[in-house]
């Protein structure tokens, strides 16, 4: 099963302007500002004091749209980087507040009292501070009793519904064989830095090191024998694990990671691990088949946790325990947290306030309850009526796309046309909410709730096992600040919490909101025709529907894009992946040839407007530019560079824009100006 979001936690910004009002918290701005309201970009959706009218377009497009406002730009002290992404989930923070945080007494038993007991625990930093490490004291004790590999791969099953960590991950996700039913997917895991080159390659050998020190503190903070020595350790069998581990380009691989086994098979397959003791605490020790990710790599980290003294594996338990629980102990083991996992990983100078950190574990536990009531306060029932309307629009363009290319044959056409005419649209809200009564949340409890939560996570996934796939459920909640699109569904979603200026606004001029929100539209549809998301039928059913000439065409054509991305260099030595990155670098590319086919249609064979001297389609690329306005620091952009999927904000801009023609007709790009491409050199997919 494979989800494309529009963006990553820390992947996608926007930037400030006189007239795009930031949220920030009531804290700085003295309560005297509501900052549940929407913001707006100028007077027709595009802010026209941030762009750089020294930069030609031609050069540097993403400099053109957004340099006044990228250098005004001071990211805040705690973000790793700002943009519009972050200020619209500054916003849905603030919304969110107000909901949590509504006078009045809820009544017990209720979905309002659970967040209100979930968000008390979290503020409630004075009785963490009297707890310090007691929380742990149970599981830590049950991982110095453990004894065998067995009784700690036991331990690494219960991480599914606890806070111990794991070798290899487990979860339930939908089949991607046989998208009606569900299925038990394993992953490789057993890596705490965020990726395997952090441990390999000498760009980061600084954060390596001080992962060290972090580690021996860690295990020091919790009382653990020989931290120094165990953290060595520790660190030496990571940097094994992370040797024999799939790269991200590899894992990204729909047909690679689909390897259906036995327990039986695997145990024959991977013998270093105790499965069977593992799937016993996972609470599945009847499972029949699981889906193996990484195949080849779970041979290896087997045998490492096999060949690793006990006493290492024990120790190293303890530690991705304490270092998940740190958020919900006391303040020095939460400040080492952030000081190690944000600041020193991202170069995040402060914590963010505490009320946002609690907002965000209220989303996450009570995602569906919490979004609930967001919705009946701030998402307007027209937004959903307009965008299922621009929807209908992005669908007809790239229905006619299809049909005019000219590298596809007729046979892989029709069966396009038929994917497409099954894509599902999800816009805003759920329409059946998760049920929570069964979790209970105590105020004075902050590690036990963040426990049941968790555990009541995954009973809710194990427990649906067998039956067929809920095809109403969202991936998302409606506070969330993103889209994407669901490959076994077939389905593109947009949470009420993205539908905002200045991606949409209704009182905007409509090329900006064909550029922003029509191009998040596209880049969705698009996924589903990507280099993984085309290997899915209509059905959500991985399956090779293609010709083999056509799948040949198609690869030709995205490696040329791949190259393309891949000569981009954004801090020395910090290349972006064109293997990584081709998915959204594909999507990005469908999603702006069809937001500028969408507003053409809609103009119905009439002239466009020009307003403020730009034309309709420089108002389309304009819009799209500007969604992408971000400025990030320089540990957070190589740390995306070494993760994400999506390529930094600005090439997600230049790296876009000098392959559509329309853009060198709409601002007189000639040979010379370094975007351009001769028409040849243009990616031409979809």
């Amino acid at each position: 099963m494979k989800r494309l979001w529009l963006c990553a936690a820390a992947a996608c910004a926007l930037s400030a302007s006189t007239t795009f009002a930031f949220a920030q918290t009531a804290d700085a701005r003295g309560g005297t500002q509501d900052l549940t309201q929407a913001p707006r970009m100028g007077t027709w959706g595009f802010d026209l004091a941030g762009e750089d009218p020294t930069a030609k377009p031609g050069d540097d497009f993403f400099r053109y749209a957004n340099g006044k406002a990228v250098d005004k730009l001071v990211i805040p002290p705690d973000r790793s980087r700002f943009g519009v992404f972050d200020a619209l989930r500054e916003l849905s923070d603030a919304r969110s507040r107000a909901v949590i945080e509504a006078p009045g007494a809820a009544a017990p038993g209720t979905d309002e009292a659970r967040i209100k007991a979930l968000y008390a625990s979290f503020m409630d930093q004075a009785r963490l501070e009297t707890l310090g490490a007691k929380p742990l004291q149970p599981e830590l004790a049950a991982i110095k009793a453990a004894q065998t590999r067995a009784e700690l791969a036991r331990l690494m099953g219960k991480g599914a519904s606890s806070l111990y960590g794991s070798f290899f991950g487990i979860y339930v996700g939908d089949d991607a064989k046989d998208p009606q039913r569900y299925a038990v997917i394993l992953s490789q895991s057993g890596l705490n830095l965020p990726d395997r080159d952090y441990y390999l390659t000498p760009q980061f050998a600084d954060k390596k090191a001080k992962y060290l020190a972090y580690v021996a503190a860690t295990l020091t903070r919790i009382g653990w024998p020989q931290a120094a020595l165990r953290a060595r350790q520790i660190v030496d069998m990571e940097t094994e694990i992370a040797r024999v581990s799939w790269t991200r380009v590899d894992r990204r691989d729909d047909d690679k990671t689909y390897n259906p086994m036995t327990p039986a098979e695997l145990a024959k397959a991977a013998p270093g691990f105790a499965w069977a003791s593992f799937f016993e605490g996972a609470q599945l020790p009847q499972v029949q088949r699981v889906i193996v990710s990484e195949n080849t790599a779970f041979p290896k980290i087997a045998a490492i946790y096999g060949e690793t003294p006990l006493p290492v594996l024990r120790a190293w338990s303890a530690f991705t325990l304490a270092d998940s629980a740190s958020p919900y102990l006391s303040k020095n083991f939460d400040e080492a947290n952030f000081d190690f996992h944000s600041k020193t990983l991202s170069g995040v100078p402060e914590q963010r306030p505490r009320w946002k950190r609690a907002t965000g574990l209220v989303s996450g536990q009570l995602g569906e309850a919490l979004g609930r009531v967001y919705v009946d306060k701030f998402f307007p029932a027209e937004s959903k009526a307009q965008m299922l309307s621009l929807v209908g629009d992005l669908r007809t363009a790239l229905g006619e796309r299809i049909k005019k290319l000219d590298w596809m044959s007729d046979v892989t056409k029709g069966k396009a046309l038929e994917k497409l005419a099954k894509f599902n649209v999800k816009i805003g809200y759920p329409d059946k909410w998760r049920d929570y009564s069964k979790l209970e949340l105590k105020p004075g409890d902050l590690y036990g709730n963040v426990e049941r939560g968790t555990a009541f996570e995954w009973n809710y996934r194990i427990g649906r096992l067998g039956g067929p796939v809920d095809r109403g459920e969202w991936e998302m909640f409606p506070q969330t600040v993103n889209a994407y699109y669901s490959s076994t569904k077939n389905e593109i979603v947009f949470p009420a919490a993205i539908l905002q200026p200045p991606f949409f606004d209704p009182k905007a001029d409509p090329a900006i909101n064909y550029g922003a929100i029509g191009g998040v539209i596209g880049h969705e549809m698009t996924h589903g025709f990507d280099d993984q998301g085309r290997k899915s039928d209509g059905d959500g059913k991985l399956t090779d529907w293609w010709t083999k000439e056509d799948a040949a065409r198609f690869d030709a054509r995205a490696k040329i894009l791949s190259d393309q991305y891949s000569s981009f260099e954004p801090l020395p030595g910090a290349k972006v992946n064109g293997g990584l990155t081709m998915g959204e670098n594909i999507a990005d590319l469908g999603g702006l040839l069809l937001a500028l086919d969408a507003y053409h249609a809609s103009l119905h064979g009439q002239p466009a407007p020009v307003i403020d001297g730009r034309t309709g389609d420089q108002r389309v690329f304009l819009g799209w530019a500007q969604a992408w306005r971000s400025k990030f620091r320089d540990d957070a952009l190589r740390r995306q560079i070494a993760t994400d999927p999506h390529s930094p904000d600005m090439f997600r801009v230049n790296g876009v824009v000098h392959n559509v023609d329309g853009w060198y007709s709409a601002y007189d790009v000639k040979p010379g100006e370094k975007l351009y491409l001769a028409p040849d050199k243009r990616v031409r997919i979809w």
